[in-house]
């Protein structure tokens, strides 16, 4: 587990959101929870380059995390075991958010699409389609409980990634749809990993983890919640120091998150 440096790590992914394009900006304003500001910057984004389906597909990951923040989704899962969380309670998503985050999703597959129709090798285009399914699998698990689509959308999304890594190597932020993917089937029990695995879909925790890992030290846009993940993995496996580590870390990156030091005074209370 390379988590020592992931103090370091941070602070570089950071200071590279905060340094450069309007989307690192929005980015950052997401992560901050500043979800106008990020809005405003994905707007402008795809103002100046209509075609890139990053743009819309940002859009979305806005609205997504909007929602997360609204309905208290990632705090929970910092509570949940694997228990816990099959059972856990289905949302109530804002519909009108809904609309806007799948109209998103349908701009940026469109323009990515078209740009595979000419390069099937795009790296930018092949990024959104992984992202625009990473996106869905996310929204259908955490928020409206269907975990037959999610696992759908999340095989969709690792095979985006496996196509975006054979051109493109160095986009780690890929690495988190397989991650994601591979953690949650690798903590089901062992006949649903069986049926799931004969459907496509491994499972492999500790491979998770290291794919979410490699997000977390060498993303961009992904990294930081790369480390979320991690840290909320950590909790599950009892593994506190950790988990702390990567909370303290993204707390002096994020000041205006919330979420952050108030996990992290819950942890240290907890015996």
């Amino acid at each position: 587990m390379v988590v020592a440096a992931s103090s370091a790590d941070g602070a570089a992914a950071a200071a590279g959101l905060s340094a450069g394009t309007p989307l690192d900006h929005g980015f950052l304003s997401l992560y901050n929870l500043d979800f106008t500001g990020a809005q405003k910057d994905f707007a402008a984004w795809e103002t100046q380059h209509p075609d890139d389906p990053m743009g819309p597909v940002s859009e979305a990951a806005a609205y997504l995390f909007s929602e997360f923040n609204r309905l208290g989704v990632l705090e929970a899962q910092f509570f949940e075991n694997d228990e816990a969380f099959a059972g856990r309670s289905k949302l109530s998503p804002d519909p009108n958010i809904r609309d806007h985050f799948q109209a998103a999703l349908s701009r940026a597959e469109a323009l990515a699409r078209a740009r595979l129709a000419k390069d099937a090798r795009n790296p930018d285009a092949l990024f959104a389609m992984t992202l625009s399914s990473g996106l869905q699998a996310d929204y259908a698990a955490l928020i409206e409980k269907r975990n037959l689509a999610s696992l759908h959308y999340a095989k969709e999304a690792s095979v985006w990634a496996q196509q975006l890594l054979a051109v493109s190597p160095d986009r780690s932020d890929a690495l988190l749809a397989t991650g994601f993917s591979k953690y949650i089937i690798g903590s089901m029990s062992a006949p649903v990993r069986w049926i799931l695995r004969m459907g496509g879909l491994p499972g492999d925790k500790q491979a998770g983890v290291a794919d979410l890992q490699l997000t977390a030290q060498n993303g961009h846009y992904l990294a930081p919640f790369a480390r979320i993940l991690l840290a909320i993995a950590y909790v599950r496996d009892k593994d506190k120091p950790k988990a702390l580590e990567l909370l303290g870390g993204l707390r002096a990156e994020f000041p205006g998150n919330s979420l952050f030091p108030r996990e992290m005074a819950r942890l240290q209370a907890a015996h």
